[in-house]
């Protein structure tokens, strides 16, 4: 686990320490903000239905899937393309760590920087909660819905950056699978075959997020999250494994 947690810390000073994670940061707050005023001036509306903000806030505006879309491949795209563009990749692999250690250390990396993203969010359930009553429920399994999906895009970004040395290729790969992932889902509605149509209800990432806006919990979500995040890191170990002397 040693070499897990240097590889962790490593990644994360260079994401704080770095202008472009602030600018993501900033361009991140800013697109949050504007949805949820577009949200909540449109609940005000006399002629809307009732809703609560912040089960639309979570996933069910197009908003809030091409933000996740945009950063993720701009946060991962430097992981692994720009430790072989430089070559310190075989200085890396020379340390006691292997593939899968460098891989998790740099994912975990990615992933708390994620969860950082959304920590001054925070304080939209506040001011929510000055002017209503709150259910705490639907809050919950809302911000575990945006972790189940944000680990699963940072493990497709970490696959995309192992690909290439150039992180612009990486972030064009990861923005690739990420498409790919999320229309998997909304052809459900569009196969008549019933096996086919429930395999595709399973992929959707939309109807997740409706889920888990509205408070359901439902596990069979976090094992594909978790089974999908591990399989693509597994890849992305093997990749650097075969790819690390090159």
């Amino acid at each position: 686990m040693r070499g897990v947690t240097a590889t962790l810390m490593r990644e994360l000073r260079a994401y704080f320490l770095s202008p472009l994670a602030y600018v993501i940061l900033a361009f991140f707050l800013l697109m949050n903000g504007y949805v949820f005023w577009v949200i909540v001036s449109y609940l005000n509306d006399p002629r809307s239905p009732i809703g609560a903000p912040l089960e639309l806030f979570f996933g069910q505006t197009v908003f809030f899937w091409l933000v996740l879309m945009f950063i993720t491949p701009v946060l991962t795209m430097r992981l692994l393309a720009e430790e072989r563009r430089s070559g310190t990749i075989e200085v890396l692999m020379t340390a006691p760590v292997t593939e899968g250690q460098v891989v998790l250390g740099k994912y975990l990396a990615a992933l708390l920087f994620y969860v950082f993203l959304w920590l001054p969010t925070l304080a939209y359930v506040a001011l929510i909660a000055g002017y209503s009553e709150i259910d705490p429920g639907p809050i919950l399994t809302g911000y575990l819905g945006v972790l189940g999906v944000g680990a699963l895009f940072m493990a497709v970004g970490v696959f995309g950056s192992s690909f290439t040395r150039n992180q612009i290729v990486s972030a064009v790969v990861t923005f690739a699978v990420l498409m790919v992932l999320f229309t998997f889902g909304l052809l459900e509605n569009l196969v008549n075959d019933d096996r086919l149509r429930q395999a595709f209800g399973y992929l959707n990432l939309w109807e997740h997020m409706n889920d888990f806006g509205r408070g359901i919990l439902d596990t069979r979500r976090l094992v594909y999250y978790v089974s999908a995040s591990a399989f693509f890191l597994f890849l992305s170990a093997r990749i650097l494994e075969a790819k690390k002397w090159r």
